[in-house]
Protein backbone atom coordinates (compact mmCIF):
# COMPACT_ATOMS: atom_id res chain seq x y z
CA UNK A 1 0.00 0.00 0.00
CA UNK A 2 1.43 3.40 -1.00
CA UNK A 3 1.72 6.43 1.28
CA UNK A 4 -0.88 8.09 -0.96
CA UNK A 5 -3.35 5.28 -0.22
CA UNK A 6 -2.64 5.56 3.52
CA UNK A 7 -3.28 9.32 3.52
CA UNK A 8 -6.59 8.76 1.76
CA UNK A 9 -7.60 6.08 4.25
CA UNK A 10 -6.77 8.34 7.21
CA UNK A 11 -8.85 11.20 5.74
CA UNK A 12 -11.78 8.83 5.18
CA UNK A 13 -11.55 7.33 8.68
CA UNK A 14 -11.44 10.71 10.45
CA UNK A 15 -14.24 12.13 8.26
CA UNK A 16 -16.47 9.25 9.28
CA UNK A 17 -15.49 9.66 12.95
CA UNK A 18 -16.58 13.30 12.67
CA UNK A 19 -19.88 12.26 11.08
CA UNK A 20 -19.21 14.20 7.88
CA UNK A 21 -20.12 13.34 4.30
CA UNK A 22 -17.65 13.88 1.47
CA UNK A 23 -19.70 16.87 0.32
CA UNK A 24 -19.70 18.41 3.81
CA UNK A 25 -15.94 18.01 4.08
CA UNK A 26 -15.37 19.45 0.61
CA UNK A 27 -17.69 22.49 0.80
CA UNK A 28 -17.01 25.21 -0.13
CA UNK A 29 -13.33 25.05 -1.18
CA UNK A 30 -13.28 21.62 -2.87
CA UNK A 31 -15.58 19.35 -4.81
CA UNK A 32 -16.91 16.16 -3.26
CA UNK A 33 -15.58 14.19 -6.26
CA UNK A 34 -12.06 15.51 -5.54
CA UNK A 35 -12.34 14.37 -1.91
CA UNK A 36 -13.54 10.98 -3.14
CA UNK A 37 -10.51 10.64 -5.42
CA UNK A 38 -8.17 11.54 -2.55
CA UNK A 39 -9.77 9.00 -0.22
CA UNK A 40 -9.51 6.24 -2.82
CA UNK A 41 -5.82 6.99 -3.40
CA UNK A 42 -6.38 8.06 -7.01
CA UNK A 43 -5.37 11.66 -6.46
CA UNK A 44 -2.46 13.10 -4.48
CA UNK A 45 -3.50 16.18 -2.51
CA UNK A 46 -1.22 19.20 -2.57
CA UNK A 47 0.34 20.42 0.70
CA UNK A 48 -2.18 23.29 0.76
CA UNK A 49 -5.12 20.90 0.37
CA UNK A 50 -3.76 18.60 3.09
CA UNK A 51 -3.43 21.56 5.46
CA UNK A 52 -7.00 22.62 4.64
CA UNK A 53 -8.37 19.12 5.25
CA UNK A 54 -6.47 18.85 8.55
CA UNK A 55 -8.09 22.10 9.72
CA UNK A 56 -11.57 20.99 8.65
CA UNK A 57 -11.14 17.57 10.28
CA UNK A 58 -9.69 19.15 13.44
CA UNK A 59 -6.57 16.96 13.41
CA UNK A 60 -2.87 17.62 12.97
CA UNK A 61 -1.25 17.78 9.56
CA UNK A 62 1.42 15.40 10.89
CA UNK A 63 -1.23 12.79 11.60
CA UNK A 64 -2.76 13.04 8.13
CA UNK A 65 0.64 12.66 6.44
CA UNK A 66 2.28 10.10 8.72
CA UNK A 67 -0.47 8.49 10.76
CA UNK A 68 0.99 9.71 14.04
CA UNK A 69 0.43 12.81 16.11
CA UNK A 70 3.07 15.50 16.42
CA UNK A 71 3.75 14.28 19.95
CA UNK A 72 4.20 10.69 18.76
CA UNK A 73 6.52 11.84 15.97
CA UNK A 74 8.67 13.79 18.43
CA UNK A 75 8.82 10.77 20.75
CA UNK A 76 9.91 8.46 17.91
CA UNK A 77 12.57 10.89 16.72
CA UNK A 78 13.88 11.25 20.26
CA UNK A 79 13.98 7.46 20.63
CA UNK A 80 16.00 7.22 17.43
CA UNK A 81 18.46 9.86 18.64
CA UNK A 82 18.93 8.05 21.97
CA UNK A 83 19.58 4.76 20.15
CA UNK A 84 22.14 6.42 17.86
CA UNK A 85 23.85 8.03 20.85
CA UNK A 86 24.04 4.69 22.68
CA UNK A 87 25.64 3.06 19.63
CA UNK A 88 28.16 5.89 19.19
CA UNK A 89 29.10 5.61 22.87
CA UNK A 90 29.79 1.90 22.56
CA UNK A 91 26.68 0.81 24.53
CA UNK A 92 25.88 -1.70 21.81
CA UNK A 93 23.43 -3.90 23.73
CA UNK A 94 21.50 -0.83 24.93
CA UNK A 95 21.48 0.56 21.39
CA UNK A 96 20.20 -2.72 19.98
CA UNK A 97 17.40 -2.82 22.55
CA UNK A 98 16.37 0.75 21.79
CA UNK A 99 16.32 0.14 18.03
CA UNK A 100 14.30 -3.05 18.55
CA UNK A 101 11.78 -1.17 20.70
CA UNK A 102 11.37 1.45 17.98
CA UNK A 103 10.76 -1.18 15.31
CA UNK A 104 8.21 -2.92 17.53
CA UNK A 105 6.20 0.33 17.81
CA UNK A 106 3.30 0.19 15.34
CA UNK A 107 3.47 3.97 14.99
CA UNK A 108 6.66 3.74 12.94
CA UNK A 109 5.14 1.48 10.27
CA UNK A 110 4.01 4.34 8.03
CA UNK A 111 7.12 6.47 8.58
CA UNK A 112 9.39 5.08 5.88
CA UNK A 113 12.43 7.27 6.58
CA UNK A 114 12.35 6.73 10.34
CA UNK A 115 11.73 3.01 9.92
CA UNK A 116 14.66 2.63 7.52
CA UNK A 117 16.93 4.60 9.86
CA UNK A 118 15.87 2.39 12.76
CA UNK A 119 16.40 -0.84 10.77
CA UNK A 120 19.85 0.26 9.61
CA UNK A 121 20.77 1.26 13.16
CA UNK A 122 19.51 -2.09 14.46
CA UNK A 123 21.66 -3.90 11.88
CA UNK A 124 24.75 -1.92 12.92
CA UNK A 125 24.05 -2.60 16.59
CA UNK A 126 23.57 -6.30 15.85
CA UNK A 127 26.92 -6.37 14.04
CA UNK A 128 28.61 -4.53 16.90
CA UNK A 129 27.17 -6.99 19.42
CA UNK A 130 28.51 -9.93 17.41
CA UNK A 131 25.23 -11.17 15.93
CA UNK A 132 26.39 -11.19 12.32
CA UNK A 133 23.57 -13.44 11.10
CA UNK A 134 20.89 -11.03 12.33
CA UNK A 135 22.77 -8.04 10.92
CA UNK A 136 23.07 -9.74 7.52
CA UNK A 137 19.37 -10.63 7.48
CA UNK A 138 18.32 -7.03 8.15
CA UNK A 139 20.86 -5.52 5.75
CA UNK A 140 19.74 -7.84 2.94
CA UNK A 141 16.15 -6.76 3.54
CA UNK A 142 17.23 -3.12 3.32
CA UNK A 143 19.21 -3.81 0.14
CA UNK A 144 16.14 -5.40 -1.44
CA UNK A 145 14.10 -2.31 -0.55
CA UNK A 146 16.74 -0.11 -2.24
CA UNK A 147 17.16 -2.39 -5.27
CA UNK A 148 15.84 0.12 -7.82
CA UNK A 149 17.39 3.17 -6.20
CA UNK A 150 20.79 3.00 -7.95
CA UNK A 151 23.98 3.96 -6.13
CA UNK A 152 22.32 6.25 -3.59
CA UNK A 153 24.21 7.17 -0.42
CA UNK A 154 21.87 4.96 1.62
CA UNK A 155 22.23 1.93 -0.64
CA UNK A 156 26.01 2.31 -0.72
CA UNK A 157 26.19 2.57 3.09
CA UNK A 158 24.07 -0.58 3.41
CA UNK A 159 26.33 -2.38 0.92
CA UNK A 160 29.46 -1.39 2.88
CA UNK A 161 28.01 -2.81 6.10
CA UNK A 162 26.70 -5.97 4.39
CA UNK A 163 30.00 -6.73 2.64
CA UNK A 164 31.88 -6.15 5.90
CA UNK A 165 29.55 -8.52 7.81
CA UNK A 166 29.92 -11.23 5.16
CA UNK A 167 33.71 -10.86 5.34
CA UNK A 168 33.71 -11.10 9.14
CA UNK A 169 31.61 -14.26 8.93
CA UNK A 170 33.96 -15.75 6.33
CA UNK A 171 31.50 -15.64 3.40
CA UNK A 172 34.09 -14.06 1.11
CA UNK A 173 32.30 -14.79 -2.17
CA UNK A 174 29.22 -12.95 -0.95
CA UNK A 175 31.34 -10.12 0.47
CA UNK A 176 32.87 -9.62 -2.99
CA UNK A 177 29.55 -10.00 -4.81
CA UNK A 178 27.89 -7.22 -2.78
CA UNK A 179 30.62 -4.74 -3.68
CA UNK A 180 30.97 -5.77 -7.31
CA UNK A 181 27.22 -5.55 -7.89
CA UNK A 182 27.34 -1.79 -7.38
CA UNK A 183 30.89 -0.94 -8.44
CA UNK A 184 30.71 -3.18 -11.51
CA UNK A 185 27.42 -1.66 -12.65
CA UNK A 186 27.64 -0.05 -16.09
CA UNK A 187 25.48 2.80 -14.79
CA UNK A 188 27.71 3.48 -11.78
CA UNK A 189 28.06 7.24 -11.26
CA UNK A 190 31.34 9.07 -10.72
CA UNK A 191 33.36 8.20 -7.63
CA UNK A 192 32.05 9.56 -4.33
CA UNK A 193 33.23 9.19 -0.75
CA UNK A 194 30.69 6.42 -0.22
CA UNK A 195 31.72 4.52 -3.35
CA UNK A 196 35.40 4.75 -2.40
CA UNK A 197 34.51 3.31 1.03
CA UNK A 198 32.61 0.50 -0.68
CA UNK A 199 35.63 -0.03 -2.94
CA UNK A 200 37.89 -0.19 0.11
CA UNK A 201 35.59 -2.80 1.69
CA UNK A 202 35.67 -4.81 -1.54
CA UNK A 203 39.46 -4.49 -1.59
CA UNK A 204 39.61 -5.98 1.92
CA UNK A 205 37.51 -8.94 0.77
CA UNK A 206 39.84 -9.53 -2.20
CA UNK A 207 42.81 -9.53 0.17
CA UNK A 208 41.32 -11.97 2.66
CA UNK A 209 40.19 -14.23 -0.19
CA UNK A 210 43.75 -14.30 -1.52
CA UNK A 211 42.91 -12.66 -4.87
CA UNK A 212 46.07 -10.55 -4.62
CA UNK A 213 46.51 -9.72 -8.32
CA UNK A 214 43.01 -8.29 -8.55
CA UNK A 215 43.50 -6.59 -5.19
CA UNK A 216 46.73 -4.89 -6.30
CA UNK A 217 45.17 -3.65 -9.54
CA UNK A 218 42.05 -2.37 -7.82
CA UNK A 219 44.08 -0.74 -5.03
CA UNK A 220 45.82 1.48 -7.59
CA UNK A 221 42.49 2.43 -9.14
CA UNK A 222 41.03 3.22 -5.74
CA UNK A 223 44.03 5.34 -4.66
CA UNK A 224 43.70 7.35 -7.87
CA UNK A 225 39.98 7.91 -7.31
CA UNK A 226 40.58 8.99 -3.71
CA UNK A 227 43.33 11.43 -4.68
CA UNK A 228 41.07 12.92 -7.37
CA UNK A 229 38.31 13.47 -4.83
CA UNK A 230 40.78 14.80 -2.28
CA UNK A 231 38.40 14.32 0.65
CA UNK A 232 39.71 12.95 3.97
CA UNK A 233 37.05 10.25 4.06
CA UNK A 234 38.01 8.87 0.63
CA UNK A 235 41.79 9.19 1.13
CA UNK A 236 41.65 7.38 4.48
CA UNK A 237 39.51 4.51 3.18
CA UNK A 238 41.65 3.95 0.08
CA UNK A 239 45.04 4.24 1.81
CA UNK A 240 43.98 2.07 4.75
CA UNK A 241 42.93 -0.88 2.62
CA UNK A 242 45.67 -0.40 0.02
CA UNK A 243 48.11 -0.72 2.95
CA UNK A 244 46.66 -4.14 3.78
CA UNK A 245 47.13 -5.26 0.18
CA UNK A 246 50.71 -3.98 0.16
CA UNK A 247 51.44 -5.98 3.31
CA UNK A 248 49.90 -9.14 1.87
CA UNK A 249 52.04 -8.81 -1.27
CA UNK A 250 55.28 -8.44 0.68
CA UNK A 251 55.67 -4.66 0.42
CA UNK A 252 55.91 -4.05 4.15
CA UNK A 253 57.44 -0.58 4.21
CA UNK A 254 54.97 0.67 1.59
CA UNK A 255 52.17 -0.76 3.72
CA UNK A 256 53.41 1.14 6.77
CA UNK A 257 53.67 4.41 4.78
CA UNK A 258 50.12 4.06 3.42
CA UNK A 259 48.72 3.18 6.85
CA UNK A 260 50.51 6.11 8.50
CA UNK A 261 49.08 8.50 5.90
CA UNK A 262 45.58 7.20 6.59
CA UNK A 263 46.16 7.33 10.34
CA UNK A 264 47.41 10.93 10.24
CA UNK A 265 44.36 12.14 8.31
CA UNK A 266 41.91 10.10 10.37
CA UNK A 267 43.41 11.45 13.61
CA UNK A 268 42.54 14.98 12.51
CA UNK A 269 39.16 14.48 10.88
CA UNK A 270 37.65 11.06 11.65
CA UNK A 271 35.20 9.64 14.14
CA UNK A 272 36.51 7.55 17.08
CA UNK A 273 35.37 4.10 15.96
CA UNK A 274 37.17 4.19 12.61
CA UNK A 275 40.23 5.81 14.17
CA UNK A 276 40.49 2.95 16.66
CA UNK A 277 39.97 0.32 13.96
CA UNK A 278 42.68 1.96 11.88
CA UNK A 279 45.06 1.93 14.85
CA UNK A 280 44.31 -1.78 15.24
CA UNK A 281 45.15 -2.44 11.59
CA UNK A 282 48.33 -0.37 11.95
CA UNK A 283 49.36 -2.30 15.07
CA UNK A 284 48.86 -5.59 13.22
CA UNK A 285 51.14 -4.33 10.44
CA UNK A 286 53.79 -3.20 12.91
CA UNK A 287 53.70 -6.63 14.55
CA UNK A 288 54.33 -8.26 11.19
CA UNK A 289 56.64 -5.77 9.45
CA UNK A 290 58.61 -4.49 12.44
CA UNK A 291 58.69 -7.37 14.96
CA UNK A 292 61.54 -5.73 16.91
CA UNK A 293 59.25 -2.81 17.84
CA UNK A 294 56.91 -5.02 19.87
CA UNK A 295 56.97 -2.70 22.91
CA UNK A 296 55.71 0.19 20.77
CA UNK A 297 53.09 -2.11 19.26
CA UNK A 298 51.92 -3.20 22.71
CA UNK A 299 51.50 0.43 23.87
CA UNK A 300 49.47 1.18 20.75
CA UNK A 301 47.30 -1.90 21.32
CA UNK A 302 46.58 -1.01 24.96
CA UNK A 303 45.36 2.42 23.87
CA UNK A 304 43.40 0.99 20.96
CA UNK A 305 41.74 -1.69 23.09
CA UNK A 306 40.47 0.96 25.49
CA UNK A 307 39.17 3.15 22.65
CA UNK A 308 37.44 0.26 20.88
CA UNK A 309 35.70 -0.81 24.09
CA UNK A 310 34.37 2.75 24.53
CA UNK A 311 33.17 3.17 20.94
CA UNK A 312 30.61 1.60 18.61
CA UNK A 313 33.18 -0.95 17.48
CA UNK A 314 32.02 -4.52 17.00
CA UNK A 315 32.85 -7.28 19.46
CA UNK A 316 34.92 -8.82 16.67
CA UNK A 317 37.16 -5.74 16.55
CA UNK A 318 37.57 -5.68 20.34
CA UNK A 319 38.30 -9.43 20.41
CA UNK A 320 40.79 -9.13 17.54
CA UNK A 321 42.60 -6.39 19.43
CA UNK A 322 42.66 -8.47 22.63
CA UNK A 323 44.07 -11.49 20.76
CA UNK A 324 46.80 -9.37 19.18
CA UNK A 325 47.59 -7.79 22.54
CA UNK A 326 47.95 -11.32 23.94
CA UNK A 327 50.51 -12.05 21.22
CA UNK A 328 52.41 -8.86 22.08
CA UNK A 329 52.46 -9.79 25.78
CA UNK A 330 53.74 -13.23 24.88
CA UNK A 331 56.49 -11.77 22.68
CA UNK A 332 57.55 -9.56 25.60
CA UNK A 333 57.75 -12.56 27.95
CA UNK A 334 54.50 -11.87 29.84
CA UNK A 335 52.55 -15.15 29.54
CA UNK A 336 50.21 -14.39 32.48
CA UNK A 337 49.01 -11.17 30.80
CA UNK A 338 48.75 -13.06 27.50
CA UNK A 339 46.40 -15.58 29.14
CA UNK A 340 44.23 -12.76 30.48
CA UNK A 341 43.90 -11.07 27.09
CA UNK A 342 43.29 -14.32 25.19
CA UNK A 343 40.50 -15.28 27.59
CA UNK A 344 38.98 -11.82 27.18
CA UNK A 345 38.97 -12.33 23.40
CA UNK A 346 37.29 -15.73 23.74
CA UNK A 347 34.55 -14.30 25.96
CA UNK A 348 33.54 -11.81 23.27
CA UNK A 349 33.10 -14.28 20.43
CA UNK A 350 30.26 -16.54 19.34
CA UNK A 351 30.01 -19.38 16.83
CA UNK A 352 29.69 -17.06 13.82
CA UNK A 353 33.43 -16.16 13.78
CA UNK A 354 35.36 -19.47 13.81
CA UNK A 355 38.64 -18.03 12.45
CA UNK A 356 38.85 -15.40 15.16
CA UNK A 357 37.88 -17.91 17.84
CA UNK A 358 40.63 -20.21 16.60
CA UNK A 359 43.15 -17.38 16.87
CA UNK A 360 42.19 -16.74 20.49
CA UNK A 361 42.51 -20.44 21.33
CA UNK A 362 45.88 -20.70 19.59
CA UNK A 363 47.44 -17.79 21.44
CA UNK A 364 45.99 -19.02 24.74
CA UNK A 365 47.51 -22.43 24.09
CA UNK A 366 50.89 -20.84 23.44
CA UNK A 367 50.64 -18.81 26.64
CA UNK A 368 49.84 -21.94 28.67
CA UNK A 369 52.85 -23.69 27.14
CA UNK A 370 55.12 -20.82 28.23
CA UNK A 371 53.74 -21.27 31.74
CA UNK A 372 54.46 -25.02 31.66
CA UNK A 373 50.74 -25.91 31.72
CA UNK A 374 51.02 -28.50 28.94
CA UNK A 375 47.65 -30.24 29.35
CA UNK A 376 45.76 -26.95 29.20
CA UNK A 377 47.87 -25.90 26.22
CA UNK A 378 46.94 -29.07 24.33
CA UNK A 379 43.25 -28.57 25.11
CA UNK A 380 43.33 -25.07 23.63
CA UNK A 381 45.26 -26.15 20.51
CA UNK A 382 42.81 -28.98 19.83
CA UNK A 383 39.90 -26.56 20.30
CA UNK A 384 41.56 -24.14 17.85
CA UNK A 385 41.76 -26.88 15.21
CA UNK A 386 38.08 -27.67 15.79
CA UNK A 387 37.13 -24.04 15.14
CA UNK A 388 39.37 -23.80 12.07
CA UNK A 389 37.62 -26.84 10.63
CA UNK A 390 34.39 -24.82 10.68
CA UNK A 391 35.91 -21.83 8.88
CA UNK A 392 35.41 -21.16 5.19
CA UNK A 393 38.72 -21.73 3.29
CA UNK A 394 40.59 -18.45 2.94
CA UNK A 395 44.04 -16.92 3.23
CA UNK A 396 43.33 -16.10 6.89
CA UNK A 397 42.28 -19.69 7.58
CA UNK A 398 45.48 -20.90 5.89
CA UNK A 399 47.60 -18.86 8.32
CA UNK A 400 45.55 -20.29 11.19
CA UNK A 401 46.14 -23.87 10.05
CA UNK A 402 49.87 -23.17 9.60
CA UNK A 403 50.09 -21.92 13.18
CA UNK A 404 48.01 -24.88 14.39
CA UNK A 405 50.42 -27.23 12.59
CA UNK A 406 53.37 -25.69 14.41
CA UNK A 407 51.52 -26.07 17.72
CA UNK A 408 50.68 -29.73 17.05
CA UNK A 409 54.34 -30.32 16.21
CA UNK A 410 55.36 -28.90 19.59
CA UNK A 411 52.88 -31.36 21.14
CA UNK A 412 54.66 -34.25 19.33
CA UNK A 413 51.38 -34.88 17.50
CA UNK A 414 52.74 -35.90 14.07
CA UNK A 415 49.32 -36.85 12.66
CA UNK A 416 47.78 -33.54 13.77
CA UNK A 417 50.77 -31.66 12.39
CA UNK A 418 50.52 -33.20 8.92
CA UNK A 419 46.74 -32.75 8.83
CA UNK A 420 47.01 -29.06 9.78
CA UNK A 421 49.69 -28.35 7.17
CA UNK A 422 47.64 -30.09 4.47
CA UNK A 423 44.63 -27.99 5.36
CA UNK A 424 46.76 -24.84 5.29
CA UNK A 425 47.82 -25.68 1.73
CA UNK A 426 44.21 -26.44 0.74
CA UNK A 427 42.99 -23.10 2.14
CA UNK A 428 45.74 -21.35 0.19
CA UNK A 429 44.59 -23.10 -2.98
CA UNK A 430 47.77 -25.19 -3.31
Amino acid sequence: MTSQDLVGQRIKAIRRQRGLSQAQLAHPELSDSYVSLIESGKRTPTPAVLELLAQKLDCSLTYLINGVTAEQMEELQMGLRFAQLALENGEVDEARRRYADLLADNSIAGLSQLRLDAEYGYARASEASGDLSEAITVLNRLMDAEETAGATDRRVAIAVALSRCYRERGDLGLAVAVGEKILGDADRPAWTDGLVELGATLLAAYGVRGDLLRASQFANELLGAADSLGTPRAVVAANWNAAKVAELTGRGQEAIALAERALAIQSETGEPRNLSRLRLAYALMLFSVRPDDVEQTRELLVRTHRELAESAASKADVARCAALLARAELALGHPEQAVEQARAAQALLDDSMPELRAEAYLVLGQAYRHLGREEEAETEIIAASTWLAQAIPSRTAAYGWLEAGDAHYQMDDLEGTVDAYRKALACAGL
